[in-house]
C-alpha cells in the first residue's frame, strides 16, 4: 500500500494517537515517528489512529495529556473514538504560578482607529440599541429598532446600525437574586458598552427585572456617553407608564431620533492596541480545532497582551480537564483557585440536575473528531496563548485587568459570547471547524476555519482559514494574520458576518437559576 505518513499529525512525542490530516483509507500503511501500523478501519478527517497496542484501562495520551481511557483492548492502526474511549476524568496535578512566561514587547506601539467616547472608553462600532429588561417588551423593542431603521439613516454615516437586545427572561427570578443581578449586568454591559452609541430601556412595568432597578443599582449616568445630549440621565420608559405598546414605540422611536445626530457625530481617531479587550471563541470544534485555528488564536492573544491589551477566554465547561495547566500560569494563588472554585461550581450544578459536564462534546464535535471533553478542553484553552493568567471573572463582570483573563460562563456560544460583551469586549474572534454562522452586535465577530474543505465551502461566513497550517504554513503566521485583523476590524473593516447583517438574534444573557 502507499505510504500515507504524511496524512497523521503526531502532536506530542508521548502520544499514542496521531491525527488524520485528511481521510486515510482503512489498509493503509503508515510509518510514523518510529511506528509502522496499517488502518484497520477508514480514518476521517481530524480523527484519531492509535499508534501502538492500548491495554484496556489505559490512558488514551493527546497532546501529551489524558484525554480518556481505552474502553477495550485498542491495536495499531485502529480508529480512535466513541466507540472505543471511557471518558473518564483523570486525576490532576495542581500546580500553581509555576508557569509564568510573560511576552515579549513589542518592537513598537500598535494603535487602531476607533471611536474615543465622551467618558474615555474606546469603542470599534458605533451602534443604536434597544435594550429590552425582560420578554414582554422584547416586541416593542423589535418594533422600536424596526422603525428606526426605515427611516433614511443614510444622513448619520457614522451609525453602523440599530439593534434590538431583547430576550426570553425577565421575570420569574428571585428579586436582587443571583440570577437578577447577572442580568443587570448583562445589561448594563451593554449599556455602557462603548460600541454602543445610544441606547434605551424598554421594561413593561410589572416585571422581576425592573428597569429603574437596573438603572440604579448600575448608576447608569449615561448611555453610550454621547456629549451634547439635553438629558444625560438613561432612558427608560415603561410599556404600562406610557399607555401601551404603540405609544412606547413612538415615543423610544422619538426619543431616539433626537439622539441620531449627537450620535452620529463621532469620528475615528488613533487609539492605542492595549485598549482592546478581544473574546476568544469557539464554536462548533472539530479534531484540527486544537491543532490549527485555536493555536493560532493564541498566537494572535499573545501578541495583544504584549501589546497591553485584554484577551478573555471563557466556556469554564470546556476549561474543565484542563484547568490544571491555567493554575500553573496564574499570576497569584488566589487567581489559580478562583478558578477552581468555577469548576467546582460547575461539577455542582451539572449533579444538581442529575447531569455529568464531561459528556460535552456535542454531535457535530465527536463527527468532527472530538471525542471526550477533556480533548475538546484541551484544544480549546489553547485560544488562551501562553501568558499569564491574571485574573477570574464572573459571568458578564466588567473586566479590569489587563493580560489574558478567564470569564466563567457555559459552554454555548451565544450566551458565552453574550458575557464577554457585557464584560467589555469589543471585538470577538471565533474559531470554528464545523462552520458555526455567528456574528455579534455590537462587537464584531472574526471567523476562523480550522480546515481548508469547510473554508472553502462556506467562503460567505469565513473571514480566515487556519487550515493552511494543516498544508504546512506555520502556527505563528496564521496569529499574526489574526492579530492584524483584530487591528483592521477593530479600526472599521467589516467581518463576513456583518456583510450579511448577522447579529440581531444572538444576544443571549445566561440565566442559571431556577425559573419560578
Amino acid at each position: 500500500m502507499d505510504n500515507h505518513s504524511a496524512a497523521l499529525l503526531l502532536l506530542n512525542t508521548v502520544d499514542n494517537v496521531a491525527v488524520a490530516r485528511s481521510y486515510v483509507p482503512e489498509s493503509t500503511s503508515v510509518a510514523l515517528n518510529g511506528h509502522s501500523l496499517t488502518t484497520t478501519a477508514e480514518i476521517p478527517a481530524g480523527h484519531k489512529v492509535a499508534l501502538s497496542e492500548i491495554p484496556e484501562g489505559t490512558s488514551i495520551v493527546k497532546y501529551g495529556q489524558t484525554i480518556g481511557y481505552a474502553a477495550c483492548a485498542i491495536h495499531p492502526g485502529d480508529w480512535v473514538h466513541v466507540h472505543n474511549v471511557v471518558a473518564e476524568r483523570p486525576d490532576q496535578d495542581y500546580e500553581f504560578c509555576t508557569q509564568i512566561q510573560h511576552p515579549a514587547p513589542p518592537a513598537e506601539e500598535r494603535t487602531f482607529m476607533g471611536y474615543r467616547r465622551a467618558n474615555g472608553k474606546a469603542g470599534t462600532r458605533n451602534y443604536i440599541a434597544v435594550i429590552s429588561t425582560v420578554n414582554c417588551s422584547a416586541t416593542a423593542a423589535r418594533y422600536v429598532a424596526k422603525e428606526l431603521a426605515e427611516t433614511d439613516l443614510s444622513a448619520y454615516p457614522n451609525i453602523d446600525g440599530i439593534v434590538p437586545l431583547v430576550h426570553k427572561s425577565g421575570c420569574a427570578l428571585q428579586f436582587n437574586g443571583e440570577d437578577h443581578q447577572q442580568l443587570n449586568r448583562t445589561l448594563a454591559g451593554f449599556a455602557e458598552h462603548p460600541n454602543i452609541g445610544a441606547a434605551i430601556v424598554l421594561g413593561l412595568g410589572c416585571e422581576t427585572a425592573q428597569a429603574t432597578h437596573l438603572e440604579r443599582e448600575h448608576n447608569l449616568v449615561q448611555l453610550g456617553g454621547i456629549p451634547g445630549a439635553e438629558d444625560n440621565r438613561p432612558m427608560v420608559l415603561n410599556i404600562q407608564d406610557v399607555g401601551g405598546v404603540r405609544k412606547t414605540v413612538q415615543r423610544a422611536a422619538e426619543v431616539l431620533r433626537e439622539l441620531l445626530p449627537a450620535a452620529n457625530d463621532v469620528q475615528r481617531v488613533p487609539i492605542p492596541v492595549t485598549e482592546l479587550k478581544v473574546a476568544m471563541e469557539c464554536g462548533g470544534s472539530d479534531g484540527n480545532s486544537g491543532i490549527t485555528a485555536n493555536p493560532a488564536v493564541g498566537v494572535a492573544s499573545d501578541l495583544l497582551v504584549a501589546h497591553g491589551a485584554t484577551s478573555i477566554l471563557s466556556e469554564t465547561t470546556e476549561i474543565y480537564g484542563a484547568e490544571h495547566l491555567l493554575t500553573r500560569r496564574a499570576i497569584t494563588r488566589e487567581v489559580g483557585d478562583a478558578l477552581l472554585e468555577r469548576i467546582r461550581w460547575w461539577e455542582q450544578y451539572a449533579a444538581r440536575y442529575d447531569a455529568s459536564i464531561d459528556n460535552n462534546p456535542s454531535v457535530g464535535n465527536k463527527n468532527g473528531g472530538l471525542t471526550t471533553i477533556f480533548e475538546k478542553s484541551l484544544g480549546a484553552i489553547a485560544k488562551g496563548g501562553t501568558s499569564p493568567l491574571m485574573g477570574v471573572y464572573r459571568y458578564a463582570e466588567p473586566i479590569r485587568e489587563k493580560g489574558f483573563v478567564i470569564m466563567d460562563s457555559p459552554g454555548f456560544d451565544p450566551a458565552s459570547i453574550t458575557g464577554k460583551v457585557a464584560s467589555g469586549a469589543q471585538v470577538v474572534v471565533f474559531t470554528t471547524g464545523r462552520g458555526s454562522c455567528f456574528g455579534c452586535k455590537p462587537s464584531p465577530t472574526i471567523k476562523v476555519a480550522t480546515n481548508s474543505i469547510m473554508f472553502q465551502r462556506m467562503q460567505d461566513d469565513m473571514d480566515i482559514n487556519a487550515g493552511v497550517i494543516l498544508e504546512g504554513q506555520s502556527v505563528e503566521s496564521v496569529g499574526k494574520e489574526i492579530f492584524e485583523k483584530i487591528i483592521a476590524t477593530a479600526s472599521g473593516t467589516q467581518t463576513l458576518s456583518e456583510a450579511q447583517g448577522i447579529g440581531d438574534e444572538e444576544f443571549c444573557p445566561w440565566f442559571p437559576g431556577p425559573i419560578f
